[in-house]
């Protein structure tokens, strides 16, 4: 993919990358998976969001900032945090201190945490990259646009650089990120003020400070990434130089050190897809591709085992997606928000919960 030509499509706001593309990339064909169920008939959130990284927070799927839609183009960035149970009910907490797409919300220890991502303004989607550190407060209330909601965000101990488009985990006492973007220069307002990194960064919420660790083996933005018996996945994602990428890299976090894995089947790699793991098994999903200005979105739903090192199709989403958040809650995972096209073209709020049966 040519980044930025999806940036140019974001802030056109309204500019439609065709979603067929003739040149899509091959896939492997593999077998179904006949454990694999749908659950059909999910409540949608209560509005269309993409380019977010939920959270399953006290049995809630925590969704906070993202880019707006008015269901065809982006038409702002949201400050909106919203709980969303599994039986549909939602409710719609403290806003953020400020605007922002591409955050990444963490749970850890009985807290919710978002770290990151790009700030703008209410009239303009802008890429200022953020160090933020907030954690959500339960107690109190906040004042915003005429109403009150539960809670507040509080700030912590900034990241020692600016950072968005990462992937993060809570492992042990610690809360991980890595890769993503970072300013290559002193300016940062713009997509293209930003570069590609393998930096690996760690935060200690019980001492509010941040430190380094090993760096990934390979530089990319907007992977996605899940824990499997305390081993941590890396997947898919993009470059600038390169596009997307099939690469699969995992963390030992007791010898900090990163190794290849099996990567995805060729072609499946994409910027915007979303992981999550039920019974031992990372699955992967979506993610937006682009081949000569033209694009379209993955419809495979992939499996990874580590006891093989193997990849499986395992059928196909049945709205595919790109910038979406899949979260495992209630032995399920669910597929929240993301876009039906590639950039900011059809921005959904729908709700898909994935299950295994046996």
């Amino acid at each position: 993919m040519h980044s930025l030509t999806r940036r140019g499509a974001i802030l056109s706001a309204g500019a439609s990358l065709a979603a067929a593309c003739c040149t899509k990339p091959p896939v492997i064909e593999a077998p179904a998976h006949s454990e694999v169920i749908w659950a059909p008939g999910q409540p949608p959130l209560l509005f269309a969001v993409q380019e977010i990284y939920p959270a399953a927070h006290q049995d809630r799927i925590h969704i906070a900032g993202g880019l707006l839609s008015d269901g065809t183009r982006v038409t702002g960035v949201s400050d909106r945090h919203i709980a969303y149970a599994s039986g549909g009910v939602a409710n719609e907490l403290a806003p953020l201190p400020a605007r922002r797409h591409h955050p990444y919300a963490v749970s850890h220890k009985g807290k919710l945490y978002l770290l990151g991502g790009f700030g703008s303004d209410p009239d303009h989607i802008t890429w200022v990259m953020s160090t933020d550190t907030l954690v959500f407060s339960t107690s109190g209330d906040t004042e915003a646009n005429g109403k009150s909601y539960p809670g507040s965000w509080l700030p912590l101990a900034p990241a020692p650089e600016p950072h968005a488009e990462v992937v993060a985990a809570a492992i042990g006492d610690h809360i991980h990120i890595v890769g993503g973007r970072r300013p290559k220069g002193d300016a940062n307002a713009a997509y293209g003020d930003h570069e590609d990194v393998d930096r690996h960064l760690v935060f200690d919420p019980a001492a509010n400070a941040w430190s380094k660790a090993a760096p990934a083996l390979s530089a990319r933005n907007s992977a996605a990434g899940a824990l499997i018996s305390g081993l941590w996945h890396v997947v898919g994602g993009r470059s600038v130089a390169n596009g997307p990428t099939d690469a699969h890299e995992v963390y030992a976090p007791q010898e900090d050190r990163w190794r290849n894995a099996a990567p995805m089947p060729k072609g499946s790699g994409a910027g915007g897809n979303a992981a999550a793991v039920l019974r031992d098994t990372l699955y992967v999903f979506g993610g937006e591709y682009f081949t000569g200005g033209q694009g379209g979105v993955h419809a495979e739903v992939w499996a990874y085992d580590p006891k093989t090192d193997a990849w499986t199709e395992v059928g196909k989403m049945p709205t595919p997606r790109h910038g979406l958040g899949a979260v495992t809650l209630n032995r399920s995972i669910w597929l929240v928000g993301g876009a039906k096209r590639p950039s900011g073209s059809e921005t959904s709020n729908a709700v898909e919960r994935f299950q295994l049966g046996g």
